[in-house]
């Protein structure tokens, strides 16, 4: 089988895969949105997942990308890497999912193999996807064509894990198609791959990776909940606990993303379906999901202990990303704790170099102060640990000695902070 590839999707996923493919393989890289393309094509990266060189080398050598579905044709081995979102009742949202799979099935040729990287619970690529591409083909599964399961394990900004480095987990409909799939991904992988025996257990160890985190991520917030009504510095207990080897040394924050704060839910929608209810799973959510509620009730009580008088407080938020140093804002849980601040009618200004700005302003319909050095105030809430943010002079900019600093990631020196989480 001479192998020629078609991506689905070209955002964090799957970018960075089509110019890994490139190198081996002829890749055509398609995403619906023609912007994207437009930009890419210039060699420039808004997720800054991929440099420029890069990008640039990819598309002299066997990168090609389009917005036009006609350009896919010629593919034979389709990797679909759409987000798989959840909606505004925690439920999964296949939509731009089916919407890329009924795509494929319309272009499906005997022989084709189709591979799914985006997170789903387990059994969906058979139960939801594959009725898909029979209808729109007219094709038989492991007849006439092919599917697997390749679960993504990108940790956007990472740039020493990066997709090659990643072990890669593979599966296929049966041995014939798992054994490509598998070599095909070798070409790429330098760290390895792992063949699991069938999609279903690849599709559930992708959602546990994450439900896991989740989990121990909700034990340490609500540590840090209890803690706080103790006087006693969370971190400074988790640094303790540490020193026995076997102790796991996660830290309390907002979980948002596209992937920790989202997986769980489709885990347990699968569970719940089947007759389960998942309580340690969904309680995690439930206490990360209330950490914006927390932090914002947490600050207010700061300010009033200092004499400030909350209504109109002027309160700086440092960082908007869903983590530190990549400009990654999709499910960014900060927007919670701003919600939570407006409640308490304060003056809030945003603040995150790393963001694009339109961009963010348009979908959360929040304004972004660029400029923080000739402003002072009452408060200031660091959310994310971006590495910029230590040029910062605290002190140039509280309007006070009094001003409280809230420090959600331990990041900032412990003598500069009046609270961390």
């Amino acid at each position: 089988m001479k192998v020629k590839i078609g991506i689905i999707g070209l955002g964090y996923v799957g970018l960075p895969l089509a110019v890994e493919f490139s190198n081996k393989y002829k890749t055509v890289g398609y995403d619906i949105n023609n912007k994207r393309i437009n930009e890419l094509k210039k060699g420039v990266d808004s997720t800054l997942e991929v440099s420029t060189e890069n990008l640039n080398k990819a598309l002299s050598n066997n990168l090609f990308l389009s917005s036009k579905i006609d350009d896919l044709i010629h593919c034979n081995f389709y990797i679909i890497t759409v987000p798989t979102p959840i909606n505004k009742n925690n439920s999964p949202d296949l939509t731009p999912l089916l919407n890329a799979t009924k795509m494929v099935g319309n272009i499906l040729k005997r022989g084709d193999i189709v591979v799914y990287e985006s997170t789903v619970y387990p059994g969906c690529t058979e139960e939801d996807c594959l009725p898909i591409l029979e209808d729109n083909s007219k094709l038989k599964l492991n007849e006439d064509f092919f599917i697997g399961y390749s679960p993504e394990r990108i940790n956007p900004g990472d740039k020493d894990r990066t997709v090659s480095k990643i072990v890669k987990l593979t599966s296929g409909s049966n041995s014939y198609s798992a054994n490509i799939i598998n070599d095909v991904y070798s070409d790429i992988i330098v760290a390895g791959t792992y063949l699991a025996p069938s999609i279903k257990v690849a599709e559930a160890a992708k959602v546990i990776e994450n439900s896991q985190r989740d989990i121990n991520i909700a034990f340490v917030n609500e540590l840090s909940k209890i803690f706080s009504l103790m006087s006693i510095d969370t971190l400074e207990v988790l640094k303790a606990a540490s020193t026995k080897w076997n102790f796991l040394n996660f830290k309390p924050g907002l979980v948002g993303g596209h992937c920790i704060g989202v997986d769980p839910y489709y885990l347990a929608q699968k569970s719940q379906e089947l007759g389960y209810n998942p309580e340690i799973i969904l309680a995690g959510r439930k206490i990360n999901d209330s950490m914006g509620e927390f932090i914002a009730s947490d600050f207010v009580k700061l300010l009033i202990k200092s004499g400030h008088i909350v209504k109109k407080s002027k309160v700086l938020i440092l960082g908007l990303t869903f983590k530190e140093n990549c400009p990654d804002h999709r499910n960014t849980k900060v927007v919670d704790l701003v919600k939570s601040l407006n409640n308490y009618d304060i003056d809030i200004s945003l603040h995150d170099p790393w963001v694009d700005k339109k961009h963010f302003e348009e979908e959360y319909n929040l304004k972004i102060t660029d400029d923080i050095e000739n402003e002072k105030f009452d408060g200031i809430i660091l959310a994310v640990s971006h590495d910029l943010f230590k040029k910062i002079n605290l002190d140039e900019i509280k309007s006070s000695s009094k001003s409280i600093v809230y420090d959600v990631k331990g990041f900032f020196d412990f003598n500069l902070v009046t609270k961390r989480l």
